[in-house]
């Protein structure tokens, strides 16, 4: 028997389509550090199809790769419809990379044309030299570009062309937009998406039991355009019709503050460092009740904040588990049916249960199946309809298991329920004295500690145990390692409290806002850390 379906590519233009026609009055407003300038669905989707016509006068060709550097904002929102909508594939560009980070991956996506963020221009110079590929820069706002690159108004170049009406038809496997992992371990890779896995993976994202995003929602969109698609919120906002809040460059807790006043958000996703500046912030003039929920990701939830914004605000914290490589959902950490008031935040700090059509597993270092029985701790592995199954132009081929399971990198355990929990990355892991010690537990439970801002954990060697935890502390003044280590006594096994603690005014964050380990460990090394011992 065949099926008697019609059969309809699954695209990003589909996705575009039914937010212009659906929803022409919802609106996106950008932040410009005191007041909001909105803009209209059925505007963007304008400005989206100009922009299109404008590449096409360029010559882009669908298969074409167009990089955008770029804050969160307007003409950002016109690049995730327009360019995959085209059939050429939009690369958005991480920001934040070193100067020759950004080169390569400029040059090894081999971009033709890149929007610039005017405001970036400081940041963007030093690569110029180090393009190869580059044949046009499209710069966005006021600004001067000394480049010899031909480059052309943004805004004046989509008024000069009228909005594509002839677009052409894509296969919904043909790639739609690159995003290069952070490369905090070698040169970044290259995760390409489909129309296809954008499409679906929007569809996973509004389900009720992931982020249930829909039309009545209003999306403060804290996560970066320009890494893991924005946590796919730009596609399933779009395709629901929601609206949008974009900060643009003001991700400091005044700007972030300020927008919440004006637009009264909904739903927001962040990482765990800007969480905990909202909660350090004047209660007095932060107002949270609007929100459904807070989704936070990118490293672990300490258990402390999210019953502090339980308690304090009377927002429940969803924590998520994705990466570059998974769209990126993976996990969310919905409380299964049956929970009580009592053990919530137990579900809450989990790594969360596989998002529906997502698979994962946990195997030993010999590559065997390990028991869900939420204690034997392995690698955590994965695959489904929105995973890479490798990188662009087959980098790190053994980053996929012989039977087509993603390796993530990740160290944890899944219980009985299917609830995942991440308990470190392989490289994170400390081994003392042949016994495990989470570095991801123990921050965890140390910035539980009242007087405790941030912590981070790393091994650092010990003449006896081989490895020791090291504990890298920001705490109000008056806070010592020995009153720290008291704290820990009735937490966490004997062996696991540290000897090692450094206090310090900032610990360094990747270009994602996670902490940077591999710099602490460099520090470490080197001797630029300040290191008391305490036995």
């Amino acid at each position: 028997m065949e099926t008697t379906m019609m059969h309809l590519p699954m695209t990003v233009q589909m996705i575009m389509d039914h937010g212009r026609n659906v929803f022409p009055d919802s609106r996106v407003g950008t932040f410009d550090g005191d007041s909001m300038v909105y803009t209209s669905y059925a505007e963007i989707a304008d400005n989206a199809a100009r922009l299109a016509a404008a590449l096409q006068s360029l010559g882009i060709v669908p298969g074409d790769r167009v990089a955008t550097f770029s804050w969160n904002n307007t003409a950002h929102m016109e690049a995730y419809l327009g360019i995959p909508s085209m059939g050429a594939i939009m690369h958005t560009v991480n920001i934040r990379l070193s100067a020759e980070h950004i080169a390569y991956i400029i040059n090894h996506a081999e971009n033709r044309v890149v929007l610039l963020d005017a405001s970036l221009l400081d940041v963007f110079s030093p690569v110029l030299p180090l393009l190869k590929t580059v044949e046009h820069i499209l710069l966005i706002g006021e600004g001067e570009l000394i480049t010899d690159i031909p480059t052309q108004d943004y805004r004046q170049l989509l008024a000069a062309n009228k909005p594509l009406q002839d677009w052409p038809e894509l296969d919904e496997t043909s790639a739609a937009a690159v995003c290069y992992t952070s490369g905090t371990t070698g040169n970044p890779k290259g995760v390409v998406y489909s129309h296809r896995t954008t499409f679906v993976h929007s569809l996973a994202s509004r389900g009720v039991d992931t982020f249930g995003i829909c039309e009545s929602d209003r999306i403060l969109l804290l996560p970066a355009m320009f890494h893991a698609n924005a946590w796919g919120m730009p596609y399933s906002g779009w395709f629901s019709g929601s609206d949008f809040t974009l900060p643009g460059p003001h991700l400091q807790p005044e700007g972030i503050k300020r927008m919440i006043a004006l637009e009264k958000p909904t739903v927001t996703a962040t990482v765990p460092t800007i969480l905990g500046d909202l909660l350090r912030a004047d209660s007095a003039d932060l107002d949270m009740t609007c929100f459904r929920s807070i989704i936070c990701g990118g490293s672990s939830v300490a258990p402390a904040m999210i019953d502090a914004a339980r308690e304090r605000w009377g927002v429940p914290v969803l924590q998520g588990w994705g990466m570059t490589e998974t769209s990126p959902l993976c996990t969310v950490s919905h409380p299964p049916r049956d929970f009580t008031g009592a053990d919530e935040t137990q579900w809450r700090t989990k790594s969360g249960r596989p998002v529906a059509g997502m698979q994962v597993r946990v195997i030993d270092e010999e590559g065997n199946p390990l028991p869900h029985d939420g204690e034997t701790v392995g690698e955590l592995q994965l695959r489904g309809p929105w995973v890479t199954g490798g990188y662009h132009k087959g980098d790190s081929p053994d980053s996929v298991s012989d039977d087509g399971w993603l390796r993530t990198g990740d160290v944890g355990h899944i219980d009985q329920r299917h609830f995942v929990q991440l308990t470190d990355r392989t490289k994170d892991v400390i081994k003392s004295g042949g016994e495990w010690i989470s570095s991801v537990e123990l921050e965890d439970i140390i910035a539980g500690h009242p007087n405790v801002q941030q912590a981070a954990v790393v091994a650092t060697a010990d003449e006896r145990w081989q490895e020791r935890p090291l504990v890298i502390v920001v705490a109000e003044e008056g806070i010592d390692a020995q009153q720290l280590r008291e704290y820990l006594k009735d937490k966490v096994a004997r062996f696991w409290i540290p000897e090692y603690w450094s206090f310090t005014d900032d610990i360094p964050k990747t270009s994602v806002g996670k902490l940077d380990k591999k710099r602490l460990r460099d520090m470490n090394e080197s001797g630029a850390l300040k290191v008391e011992v305490i036995r």
